[in-house]
């Protein structure tokens, strides 16, 4: 397990923790996104995440197959550009603009997808294929750990803030205008945050994450190019 010396290797752990974990968070919070939006039918947003996360992961290997097979150059390369159109994603997430939730499911599936089609690959081209599993496994790492901290810290902590403050809002005007007995019925249903300020700052820290991907992902092509030249540079020649 010599790669877990290695820089190259945690520039690529961080690298996919920032970005595909971005991504996980969008999945985990779908529902509640969806729903803050004003859509009702939070499955479809489901289905369709799940479609472009398939078709992120056959599209993603393709396209990195073209970088590295016909021009020689870094595998991560075809990472930073997932996390660039992942970055544009969250930030129409975070401005909730109209169809906002399609196209922003539409990039973000995308984008998580074609990392896990890029790192594999990357991986086996930078530290062999001994201990492969064992290095695999071990990035897989990253989805629980970003899910962890994102989703369940992040997330979910500012998502609760925003719907507190709707609520006490909400109660403001129920005491001065509305019954008591409808008062009591709202203080015991869950609050819940309505509008794209629910996950506004959620949406633009995530998409921050991904430009900190970007950049350690450019790094990491700066510093395997003669690695990958070597690999693929003779058989174009």
């Amino acid at each position: 397990m010599q790669a877990l010396i290695k820089a190259d290797f945690w520039l690529i752990f961080f690298s996919l923790l920032l970005g595909s974990g971005s991504g996980l968070t969008v999945i985990d919070n779908l529902g509640q996104m969806s729903q803050s939006l004003g859509y009702d039918n939070t499955h479809i947003f489901v289905s369709m995440i799940s479609i472009w996360n398939f078709l992120g992961r056959v599209g993603g290997g393709y396209f990195s197959e073209i970088i590295v097979r016909d021009y020689a150059y870094p595998r991560p390369v075809a990472m930073a550009i997932a996390q660039i159109v992942m970055a544009v994603g969250h930030v129409f997430f975070a401005f909730g603009w109209p169809g906002a939730m399609y196209i922003g499911t539409l990039l973000i599936g995308l984008g998580y997808g074609a990392h896990w089609a890029i790192v594999p690959a990357a991986a086996s081209e930078l530290f062999g294929l001994k201990k492969f599993g064992a290095l695999y496994n071990f990035l897989t790492l990253a989805n629980p750990a970003s899910s962890l901290v994102f989703s369940g810290l992040i997330a979910s902590s500012i998502y609760d803030r925003e719907a507190e403050r709707q609520a006490h809002g909400n109660n403001y005007h129920i005491h001065n205008g509305g019954s008591f007995f409808s008062g009591m019925l709202d203080l015991n249903e869950p609050s819940k945050c309505e509008s794209s300020i629910c996950y506004f700052l959620t949406s633009m820290i995530l998409s921050g994450f991904c430009v900190v991907a970007v950049v350690l992902s450019m790094i990491l092509v700066h510093r395997t190019r003669i690695v990958y030249a070597n690999l693929y540079g003779k058989s174009r020649s």
